[in-house]
């Protein structure tokens, strides 16, 4: 799938990596682009990308622009811009977006509702 922002990404693309030995439980609230690398349970809320990485853990409520999500989520997923679930993806949560993109191989559970942008 060519949309996948998961392989066009370095570390650098990142203003803030929450690092595989962090656990955070609460509310995250930023607007840069964020790399999500441990555990976090609670809500995240951002106006731009964020990225949960291949081993990172999510049980959260999440609104952003953009969520690639490559690891583990569990909660619904709110996009003004996109989804997407790469190939190592697990989503388990309704998601709400204009636009999604799933690369087969992917885990999904839930519903999709995709409003048409204005």
């Amino acid at each position: 799938m060519t949309d996948i922002h998961a392989g066009m990404l370095e570390d650098e693309d990142f203003d803030t990596i929450l690092s595989p030995d962090i656990d955070f439980s609460g509310t995250l609230n930023f607007e840069d682009p964020f790399l999500i690398r441990g555990r976090v349970s609670g809500n995240i809320e951002t106006a731009g990308l964020l990225v949960i990485d291949e081993a990172a853990v999510v049980d959260a409520d999440i609104r952003a622009s953009t969520v690639v999500i490559r690891g583990s989520v569990t909660g619904d997923v709110t996009a003004s811009e996109k989804v997407e679930l790469s190939l190592t993806g697990r989503l388990t949560g309704n998601v709400s977006t204009p636009k999604i993109a799933m690369e087969a191989g992917c885990v999904f559970n839930g519903r999709c509702s995709m409003p048409e942008t204005q």
